[in-house]
């Protein structure tokens, strides 16, 4: 199909391949899995969601409201920080809540008796090696050590929150576990449930689904009584969609050449810069050197110096108007962008199993002043 605009396209086939998978690895690891609202917020797809699992997890109160109203389901709800003025309404639309210090548990948990409460703790080991994205990083202002535990828990607290993982595999998982285990099963047996967070990557293609039920086989013979919760953001969305763009104009200096687009890494794949990393680009080749034949630089149209990309080797010189598609760009994105530079703002679609796109959003003028208003 041509599309003239840019747009992220969310693919159904592969979005409902990913939910089955995941609904599997949940029933045969006899653990609960829900989708975590910082990767994936996209509300019109949650129809299909709501086909495979029953939860999500929330770490604001507009996050928590769209998972109440929207989803149709109370949220799981871990906040940094809460706030005295949305504390009450965060409560209203939460089934769990964790605190991430003991000053916000001993500050708000008498106005959270609805919901379950919980601790998130630092098991201070993460195999993240980019700190951006390490929560457990020293200096971390996530959660509390062992250490700083007490000896018998609060009588409100029912369950650990601990997140360590980003894109990570089982094996990680693995090695994670030994390290809370060690610091914290001494409090296992006052506890309803634990979290271990997000980023276990289980739709990956090399992700070794069989490790992990074995290792969770293992921590339901050692702790039986435990429920056990994850909760992902990137699995859900993993590889389910492209983002389209086209090249606009095509510049050289110093014998580089860099095709701009009508879309900005900056406002639109954030984390290509922030990780950095660099994303897949539909029929090219990603190549070291910025000079060669049909080698080119991938420019956003937003004014940062630095909203570009080193080099991508094509089969043709590139045209004006002529698609660039970047892969795999529906987790981490949609629920980043910005309006920086007012520059036009990519659609939303969905492109369902028989074929038909179905615009969800389009974005004008009016979406842009409004931030402003």
């Amino acid at each position: 199909m041509e599309i003239k605009t840019p747009i992220y396209i969310m693919e159904e086939q592969k979005l409902r391949r990913n939910l089955a998978l995941i609904q599997r690895v949940a029933r045969e690891t006899d653990s609960e899995f829900i989708l975590a609202f910082k990767a994936f917020a996209l509300w019109k797809t949650f129809p299909i969601f709501r086909e495979y699992i029953q939860s999500t997890t929330a770490s604001s109160l507009s996050e928590a409201k769209l998972a109440f109203l929207e989803f149709g389901h109370k949220a799981h709800t871990f906040s940094p920080a809460y706030t005295d003025a949305e504390f009450d309404e965060i409560v209203s639309c939460s089934s769990h809540l964790t605190f991430n210090s003991w000053s916000q548990y001993e500050r708000f948990h008498l106005r959270a008796s609805a919901c379950s409460l919980g601790i998130r703790v630092n098991p201070r080991y993460s195999e993240v090696g980019t700190l951006l994205y390490n929560p457990c990083a020293p200096g971390t202002r996530f959660g509390v050590t062992a250490d700083k535990l007490p000896q018998q828990l609060p009588g409100d607290i029912e369950g650990f929150h601990c997140h360590c993982h980003c894109e990570s595999g089982a094996d990680v998982f693995q090695r994670t576990l030994q390290h809370i285990e060690e610091q914290f099963a001494p409090w296992f047996s006052q506890l309803k449930w634990i979290n271990f967070g997000g980023g276990h990557l289980v739709t990956r293609r090399d992700y070794d689904i069989d490790l992990l039920i074995r290792i969770m086989k293992g921590f339901h013979q050692r702790y039986p009584h435990l429920k056990v919760i994850f909760e992902p953001g990137s699995a859900f969305a993993w590889q389910t969609g492209p983002l389209v763009s086209h090249v606009v104009d095509i510049v050289e200096d110093s014998g580089i050449q860099t095709a701009i687009l009508d879309v900005s890494f900056t406002c639109h794949m954030p984390d290509c810069l922030e990780m950095p990393y660099f994303p897949d680009v539909r029929g090219a080749e990603h190549v070291e050197q910025d000079k060669g034949e049909n080698v080119y630089r991938l420019g956003g149209n937003s004014c940062l110096s630095g909203d570009f990309m080193s080099s991508w080797r094509f089969p043709q010189p590139l045209q004006i108007g002529q698609e660039i598609i970047f892969e795999d760009m529906i987790h981490y994105t949609t629920v980043k962008t910005n309006m920086f530079n007012g520059i036009s703002h990519p659609a939303l679609g969905l492109l369902h199993t028989d074929g038909r796109l179905e615009i969800l959003r389009q974005f004008d003028y009016k979406d842009y002043r409004d931030r402003m208003d």
